[in-house]
């Protein structure tokens, strides 16, 4: 728990300061990957779910956790344009571009991609059960309307509350994987809840005191994973 809140707080020091990460490597346990979102692309087909090319794409998908290029891949199953999520073990955003355009679908024109870097402690295990899957809750940070990158006492007083919010969810073992956006956009960092329902992950995120104030607002998916990859 120790470890995860260590994370949490650097997560939450960062989020302001994402820019910075591009230039340099920070001194401590964070370590850059590449997230791939999966959006619809030109040539979606209306019969995926039955598909040939679904199932070359599940394929794939599954050989690049096998390799452990990937260390968590799944769809996002309640937006019609954010279809899925890869992240790759790699700090190379080529690499981890390379990787994800042999996707066949991604090829095929059935999904578009949109890269980010990520910073997160390596805590997700590898599982060796891949087929067997999961539903986890995914949450975009992202600004808020009141967002502004001046520390003021106010946003300092925000971030005292945000990092007390943090520190209880993570003892609720609730709140499992979290990490910055390192190309300081709209989208800030991320957080994963382990929870029984989206209504669980919604009234959790709810809590957070930089959300009440508008700062950052979250957009949460239902997004299904391999099994025994999230701690």
């Amino acid at each position: 728990m120790k470890k995860l809140f260590a994370l949490l707080t650097l997560v939450c020091v960062l989020l302001p300061v994402a820019a910075q990460q591009q230039q340099a490597e920070p001194q401590h346990k964070l370590l850059e990957f590449q997230m791939a979102l999966l959006k619809r692309g030109l040539e979606a087909i209306s019969d995926w779910e039955t598909s040939d090319l679904r199932k070359r794409h599940h394929e794939y998908a599954y050989s690049l956790l096998d390799a452990d290029k990937a260390m968590i891949a799944g769809p996002i199953k309640d937006d019609p344009e954010l279809l899925g999520v890869y992240i790759f073990r790699t700090k190379s955003a080529d690499e981890a571009r390379a990787w994800v355009m042999a996707d066949p679908a991604v090829a095929a024109g059935h999904f578009t991609v949109e890269m980010h870097p990520w910073w997160s402690e390596d805590v997700m295990k590898k599982t060796t059960t891949p087929q067997k899957m999961m539903t986890a809750y995914l949450a975009f940070l992202v600004r808020g309307d009141k967002w502004t990158p001046e520390k003021t006492p106010q946003t300092e007083a925000i971030q005292k509350a945000h990092l007390a919010n943090i520190q209880k969810l993570a003892d609720q073992k609730k709140l499992v994987v979290a990490g910055p956006f390192g190309d300081n956009g709209t989208l800030r960092g991320i957080f994963v809840f382990r929870v029984d329902s989206i209504e669980e992950a919604r009234q959790l995120a709810a809590t957070d005191p930089a959300v009440q104030a508008g700062r950052l607002a979250l957009q949460i998916h239902p997004w299904i994973v391999p099994e025994g990859i999230l701690p």
